[in-house]
């Protein structure tokens, strides 16, 4: 994991959080900046688990959005997906390669791509699971499987209602935000905004590896400078210090 700890750095960790503060009202520069984030990760990944370069790889996206991700990933086969229409119009981009589906329900042959990610997805959708064996499906064996979502406890489990609203649960939040703001938040929990524990991420892991469909390869907080991983490894403190979870599974 040399290259992926190289990575980590608490100056990364700053960056992305300073840009966090734009994901509402300036999309392009937080999305844009997560990207080029996110292509960093999984090349060093790759690189590390795998022993081989992403370029020239096919890989698959579930949950891609309105596209800033696609020019991050130029020298791969990209294909990013995405079940919401207004989520791919929002950005007014196209000719990425974009797919309409569910990720619960890929629309693809087994074993098509190199490596499937999913990226802030697993928390908006009530059945993630689904979405995890789906992505197993579609992976080649000796690709790799990364899914990366918020956890409810941590800083940024509630999202846009707000950095501590949440603790007191998800509807107080949507109240406490719609108040506030005068409509409703774009995460609505119940509908497109669910709880997620670090504990349920690594259990699904570990049993996806337990049933003989892949290997659990490594779990550390995504935003965190990698002196920080060890947080991963302790019970309920990694619910409220993991803000952003990455499992990694080799079909």
């Amino acid at each position: 994991m040399y290259r992926t700890r190289r990575l980590a750095t608490l100056r990364r960790s700053l960056r992305l959080l300073r840009s966090f503060r734009y994901e509402q009202f300036r999309p392009a520069i937080f999305y844009s900046g997560l990207a080029r984030d996110t292509r960093s990760l999984l090349d060093a990944l790759t690189s590390d688990l795998t022993g081989h370069s992403l370029a020239g790889h096919s890989v698959l996206d579930v949950g891609g959005g309105p596209g800033y991700f696609a020019d991050a990933f130029s020298g791969t086969f990209y294909v990013g997906l995405e079940p919401s229409v207004s989520e791919l119009s929002a950005a007014g981009l196209s000719g990425f390669g974009a797919v309409r589906g569910d990720g619960t329900a890929l629309p693809f042959a087994n074993d098509s791509f190199d490596l499937v990610y999913s990226s802030n997805v697993a928390e908006h959708i009530s059945n993630w699971q689904d979405m995890g064996a789906e992505m197993l499906r579609v992976c080649r064996p000796g690709g790799l499987v990364v899914l990366s979502y918020t956890v409810w406890l941590g800083p940024f489990g509630g999202h846009e209602t707000g950095l501590w609203e949440h603790y007191l649960g998800g509807q107080f939040a949507r109240r406490r935000y719609v108040k506030k703001h005068g409509h409703e938040p774009k995460n609505l929990w119940g509908t497109s905004l669910f709880s997620v524990s670090a504990a349920e991420g690594l259990a699904w892991a570990r049993g996806v590896a337990k049933a003989g469909k892949g290997d659990f390869l490594v779990a550390f907080p995504r935003y965190h400078p990698h002196w920080a991983w060890w947080l991963t490894r302790i019970p309920l403190l990694r619910e409220f210090a993991v803000s952003n979870l990455v499992v990694v599974l080799k079909p």
